[in-house]
């Protein structure tokens, strides 16, 4: 890699996309494709609960969320409305400065990285369409044959000091180069740290406040 090719990260939900997409996904498929699963859903309350008191992380929330929602489901049914949600979302659910800002990186010849807490039953998806060149995301298990989704996480929750660590990585396969992330959530600003130049995308004005006592930019995006 040239010395002039920055690593151009961007996360997703809530900094390439107007809002999360892991619940839209999930109850999208299911009031479409499998309504009669609904009810399913109330067994992920323990986690939920236990989320709330601190006892359950938001990985095993995920993990209980998508085994209640989608748990045995078929791969080639959820690979057809993968096709469908991602077509959907970049119709109407994409900020248009995330493309502009994408697009600026992809012409420039950096290295374009998608980072995201959600999971690779999508996500990969969506880095394709918008050119990105490696996605890291969060991994979930199918059966032994691969054919149907067991619905547990396959790899850490790509949140928070995770998700810095998956930049602390990155910068040590590349070395020598500078790097730019962007992200929203104050669980963000720990891999925006890490950068030479970190990008907080609308974010809370806490998150402003300790953004800019990091040397971190703000930026409003519409």
């Amino acid at each position: 890699m040239e010395q002039h090719v920055r690593l151009a990260i961007f996360d997703l939900d809530g900094t390439i996309t107007r809002r999360d997409t892991l619940a839209p996904y999930v109850f999208g498929f299911m009031l479409r494709k499998r309504p009669w699963r609904l009810p399913a859903l109330l067994f992920v309350l323990p986690a939920l609960l236990g989320c709330a008191l601190g006892v359950v992380g938001r990985g095993g929330l995920k993990a209980a969320f998508i085994l209640c929602a989608l748990g045995g489901c078929r791969r080639r049914f959820l690979e057809r409305w993968t096709t469908t949600f991602v077509a959907e979302l970049l119709a109407t659910g994409i900020f248009p400065e995330a493309i502009e800002a994408i697009q600026a990186h992809a012409r420039a010849g950096d290295h374009l990285v998608l980072l995201s807490a959600s999971t690779d039953l999508y996500v990969p998806a969506i880095a394709h369409a918008l050119g990105f060149r490696e996605v890291i995301c969060t991994g979930v298990r199918w059966s032994r044959s691969g054919k149907r989704l067991v619905g547990l996480l396959a790899t850490p929750n790509r949140r928070g000091e995770e998700k810095a660590r998956c930049v602390a990585a990155l910068r040590a396969r590349y070395p020598g180069i500078q790097s730019v992330a962007y992200g929203n959530a104050s669980s963000d600003l720990a891999h925006l740290k890490l950068v030479e130049r970190g990008v907080l995308v609308n974010g809370s004005p806490r998150a402003r406040r300790v953004a800019s006592g990091e040397a971190i930019m703000c930026a409003d995006w519409w």
